[in-house]
């Protein structure tokens, strides 16, 4: 789970890095040895909206050195009952640069990449190539995969969150170890279209829960949720935990 690179590779924490930290850093399992990897750890997001913005909030605020967002089109008041990156005075305006304006107002330190485009086959591997870990939050299957075979060609760490409604889905993908995302959708579900019905809080819980899943695996520590996946429904307040399994036939990740 943790980053390939030693403890000598790390970089140094600053004096501002630790009193940013501090209440993480005494976390068991985590510390300072965490926290180093953290900071040297890039994270690519596939749409900072709903769920990507909660996930990149949380990874800046707790330290993560650079921040991939990949979201293409401008900001539309409609956007604004869950997208919390976002500010009414940006609307009509490009939504990447607005993530990453604020994203650098909550962390300076923080290194941000603002890419203008959805994640598609001509730019998955590009993009994916240059971090340690990608959070899937966007809403079409065309870009899910693209990210899913890139990240398991290329060996990185998928994190995938999706919303609907009341409801949340969650999991983590390992290459080598887990399935991956076409072992769990071998065919696009219809349920996950470019308009759904949703409360911008199911969204915000979803991605704070992934951005702690990203966490455990970059820091190496927890467990996150391989071979698992974690269903929410807010409805009722139910959570529940499914194990997947890995189709050793699958396109995407068989190899």
């Amino acid at each position: 789970m943790a980053s390939p690179k030693t403890q000598r590779d790390l970089p140094a924490l600053t004096e501002a890095d630790l009193a940013q930290c501090e209440w993480q850093l005494p976390v068991e399992g985590f510390g300072e040895a965490g926290q180093r990897r953290l900071k040297a750890a890039s994270v690519l997001i596939s749409r900072c909206g709903g769920v990507g913005g909660a996930l990149a909030v949380h990874l800046a605020a707790a330290g993560v050195g650079r921040l991939v967002l990949a979201h293409a089109g401008n900001l539309r008041p409609s956007d604004l009952n869950r997208q919390t990156l976002m500010s009414h005075d940006w609307i009509g305006k490009p939504r990447v640069d607005c993530a990453a304006r604020r994203l650098r107002e909550l962390n300076p330190a923080l290194e941000v990449m603002a890419v203008p485009e959805n994640i598609s086959e001509a730019n998955a591997d590009r993009l994916v190539g240059e971090v340690d870990l990608v959070a899937d939050c966007a809403p079409l299957f065309v870009e899910r995969y693209a990210l899913n075979r890139a990240a398991m060609r290329l060996g990185k760490p998928m994190v995938e969150c999706a919303v609907f409604e009341l409801e949340a889905h969650l999991t983590t993908f390992l290459p080598g170890r887990t399935g991956c995302l076409r072992c769990l959708y071998p065919e696009p579900s219809s349920t996950w279209t470019r308009r759904f019905p949703v409360f911008g809080a199911v969204a915000g819980a979803i991605g704070s829960l992934g951005s702690i899943e990203a966490i455990k695996v970059l820091a190496g520590f927890g467990e996150p949720l391989a071979d698992r996946l974690l269903t929410l429904d807010l409805r009722t307040m139910a959570f529940r935990r499914y194990k997947l399994r890995r189709n050793p036939a699958c396109p995407d990740c068989a190899r």
